[in-house]
Parts: C-alpha cells; structure tokens; sequence
C-alpha cells in the first residue's frame, strides 16, 4: 500500500470532498423529503452500490474510456439528466394521499423504488467514474507492494464509504424535518413536489452543465 503519508492525505482529502454539499446530498435529501428517511436511506445505499460499478471500472482502466470517446461521456451524461428529470417529474406530479395500512404499504414500496432508482441514477452518472479516474491516481504507488488494480479498488471502496456516511448524515437531518412537518397532508405533499422539483433541477443541471 501507499506510505503512512500519503494514505493520511488521502482519508483528509476524501474527507473534505465527502462533507461539502454537493448534487448527491441534494439529491437524497430530495428522496427523503418526498418520501421518509426510509426511502432517503435506501437512496443512500443504491447510491452506494452503483458506486461500485465506477470503483470496478476505475481498477480495469475502463473510466478512461470517458476521456478517449467524449461522445460515450456525453450519451451516458444526458441519459442521466434525463433520468433524474423523469424521476423528479413523476415525483413532482404524485400526491400521497393513502393513509393507514394503505400509507405502511406505499412507504416500503417507495424505499425499494428509491433504492433501485438511486442504483441507476448513480451508474448513469459518467462524473463519478470521471472523479475516481482523476483523484484515486494520485495516492496510488506503482512501487508499492499491492498491485496497482488493487489499489484503486481498495481506495475506492474508502471513498465510497465516506461518502456513503456524508449522505447518510444528510439524510438523518432532512428526515428529521420531514417527520415534523409531514404531519399535516398538505404540507407532506409539498414536501413530495419539493423533492421531484430537487430533481427536476438536478436533472437540468447535469445537462447543462459544461464537461
């Protein structure tokens, strides 16, 4: 592995880099406004585990791929956006309105959709793979005794981890709030169309963005 400086580098950095409010706390913030901490939790952990289709990649040397084919980076950029506007979309246009037993069943249905959904979100996602490609490298030793894939792999999975944490610390505080105010129907509607509208813009905001 890498010297006891530089892996000392790395958890800081990664640190710094997992605690700054960025799109993926938005966007499981938005989760759970619309739904429940549940559902912001399972967004969470899919976002965990598409993660890994980019620590993988990052190990092959397939995420170099992005920077050699700018057409691939764009295609998977814009399915992406597109992803993230129809999700914000469906969620901004559906008021929960069961209630009781009804309400138990609409809640685990929405934490396995947020899971699954939150997967794809993250494996559309070509910055991820692009990020991985640009900062693992740097805390990499071609003369250490791990082999080189092994390195990436091992220090993707902390990154993940990280921030993993960051989002699920984002998601216990956004939860907090929705369990105050979704007690009142109306209110906990607003906070579903203000969840899809976090996404809508997201969704606006990958697409636009300059690569």
């Amino acid at each position: 592995m890498p010297s006891v400086d530089i892996l000392i580098a790395f958890f800081v950095t990664t640190a710094v880099f997992a605690f700054i409010p960025g799109p993926a706390m938005l966007y499981v913030a938005a989760r759970t406004l619309a739904a429940d901490r549940r559902a912001g939790l399972m967004a969470v952990f899919g976002i965990h585990v598409g993660c890994y289709v980019h620590v993988v990649a990052a190990a092959a040397g397939l995420s170099i791929l992005f920077h050699l084919v700018p057409t691939l980076y764009l295609a998977v950029k814009l399915a992406g956006a597109a992803y993230l506007i129809y999700l914000g979309s469906r969620m901004f246009l559906a008021a929960r309105t069961a209630t009781g037993a009804s309400e138990v069943v609409q809640a685990r249905k929405s934490a396995r959709r947020a899971f699954v959904e939150s997967m794809l979100v993250e494996v559309l996602n070509p910055k991820t793979a692009i990020f991985f490609l640009a900062f693992l490298p740097q805390f990499i030793d071609a003369k250490a005794g791990f082999p080189v894939w092994l390195q990436f792999l091992i220090l993707g999975m902390v990154v993940n981890a990280m921030f993993t944490v960051a989002d699920i610390a984002c998601v216990m505080a956004a939860g907090a709030i929705t369990k105050r105010l979704s007690r009142v129907s109306s209110l906990q509607r607003n906070l579903q169309r203000a969840g899809g509208a976090v996404l809508v813009s997201l969704g606006l905001h990958v697409a636009f963005q300059r690569t």
